[in-house]
């Protein structure tokens, strides 16, 4: 027999996926937990380990295909083992999925630069939030239960299925489906209508948005799945319907109809073309929205001497043989600077009008990725020599390469350091990585004349921008704060006092 793998929900408000790769093809036979496909929602590239043994009949999507929860992801049909009239009970349900933070940080954010590469890897496996389940009669999915002392039995728990071996049961024709009673359907030949007033379900943000761009909306319609679930086929059947209406319109026609259906359907012009944004990219724009409406920022810069700290990394790899860039030395300046201004190292709760100030200092370190600009985060800076942040921030960096972190890595951030510079550009208005109170930027190392104890000398000069919450601190606090990071910069001997 035949089992569906549904697509679960992904957890944090994500119900859709796209398929970045199979790692099984019709045919092939699976194990218990065995990752299946890698899958890319708005927070992380993850992979989705199957819940069930067998061999693989039919997969969900192509490469590339955004699927759904809810949706089958792939069908399996028993294995070897699972031959013979009790098979329907010998597969057990499990898994895991992993799950990424946050996005944020500022539009001209940089890749990390300066750390040596390390092994990377994909996400770790996390517990998501429950999914819910929409098979049918043709797609028949194992219920959930709890296994006891099962050596087949999936050690992880994949939410919507369970760890007991059960058989898969058919669903019975009148059975609760996602949204209630399956409808019985409209009759043969009929095709969706809309209907003012109507409120079907729909849970595709796709499908509402291609109903929106077509003038109408999707929820008015009377969709063919259950509880008159509104399908992306509905949406699409129904535009054909009305472009195929406007097609064959005689030029001439006088009798209008009693109501009109839809808006015309709106076409690009001359010239232009339209292209959807990822789901990484509606993360990242709804984030720096939700930053620029609800922190106060203020920003201040100043010109930094770099010379000395160019000269001190010569000196510290000379006397090592181990290599330090200049993202891990100033991020070392910026710890211990939170350290002595500790209300940039925090979070504004709007709530109840107070200031959390943060114990640990988890540096965010804002990274542009093939999947866009990420914010992946060194945790524990606070606790950690220059050594230790270094190797931290080469870790980030190496999986910055891939655009794939572990789950932690997106989350928990309380300060960020934006090193623009590698963009050839000297400084930016930056965007604060919602709910952190400041962001500290560093533009390009360019050689320019300054001023020496009174004589012109050619020197290595950067820019230093701080943006911050002007809710948390006032300017005289945020400008303490700089100047520290600007007089480790330009004598870094003087944090030896600290250390």
């Amino acid at each position: 027999m035949s089992r569906a793998f549904i697509l679960p929900d992904l957890g944090e408000g994500l119900t859709e996926a796209a398929v970045v790769a199979w790692l099984v093809a019709p045919g092939d036979e699976v194990a218990i937990d065995q990752p299946v496909v890698e899958l890319e929602s708005a927070k992380s590239v993850v992979q989705l380990p199957t819940p069930f043994a067998g061999v693989v009949e039919s997969l969900g999507g192509e490469i590339g295909d955004v699927l759904h929860a809810g949706t089958v992801l792939m069908t399996l049909a028993d294995g070897e083992a699972g031959s013979g009239p009790d098979a329907a009970g010998d597969a057990a349900a499990g898994g895991s999925v992993a799950t990424g933070g946050a996005v944020a940080a500022d539009a001209a954010a940089s890749p990390i630069p300066d750390a040596a590469p390390e092994s990377g890897a994909l996400p770790s496996a996390e517990t998501v939030p429950a999914a819910a389940s929409a098979a049918t009669d043709a797609a028949p999915a194992a219920p959930p239960a709890a296994a006891h002392g099962d050596a087949d039995a999936s050690g992880a728990v994949l939410i919507g299925y369970g760890t007991r071996q059960v058989a898969a049961s058919k669903r019975d024709a009148g059975a609760p489906a996602r949204f209630g009673r399956a409808r019985s359907g409209s009759p043969a030949g009929s095709p969706p209508r809309l209907q003012a007033g109507r409120h079907s379900p729909v849970v595709s943000p796709i499908v509402r948005r291609i109903a929106r761009d077509h003038g109408f909306d999707a929820s008015e319609l009377l969709g063919s799945g259950p509880d008159g679930l509104v399908a992306r086929s509905d949406v699409e059947a129904f535009i054909r319907e009305q472009e195929g209406a406007a097609a064959s319109a005689p030029v001439d026609a006088r009798v209008e109809p009693a109501a009109p259906v839809a808006a015309p359907v709106r076409s690009p012009s001359a010239g232009e073309h339209r292209v959807p944004l990822s789901s990484t990219a509606r993360a990242a724009a709804a984030h720096f929205t939700r930053s620029r409406r609800e922190i106060p920022e203020a920003t201040v810069w100043m010109d930094v001497d770099a010379t000395e700290l160019l000269a001190a990394r010569r000196q510290l790899q000379e006397a090592t043989g181990e290599r330090f860039g200049v993202t891990a030395l100033v991020a070392r300046f910026v710890v211990a600077g939170l350290a002595r201004h500790p209300s940039l190292n925090a979070t504004f709760d709007a709530e109840r009008d107070e200031l959390v100030l943060h114990d640990a200092v988890n540096l965010g370190l804002a990274a542009q990725t093939p999947r866009g600009l990420l914010v992946p985060v060194v945790h524990g800076a606070e606790r950690m020599s220059l050594r230790e942040l270094r190797d931290a921030v080469a870790r980030r960096t190496e999986q910055a390469a891939s655009g794939a972190f572990p789950p932690d890595a997106l989350a928990g951030g309380t300060f960020t350091f934006n090193n623009y510079g590698t963009l050839g550009v000297d400084g930016s208005a930056a965007i604060i990585n919602h709910p952190e109170a400041a962001m500290l930027g560093i533009g390009r190392l360019v050689e320019r004349p300054w001023v020496v104890d009174g004589a012109l000398a050619v020197r290595t000069v950067t820019e230093l921008t701080l943006s911050f919450d002007h809710r948390v601190c006032d300017g005289a606090e945020a400008a303490a704060f700089l100047t520290f990071v600007a007089h480790c910069i330009e004598r870094p001997i003087s944090l030896l006092a600290d250390l």
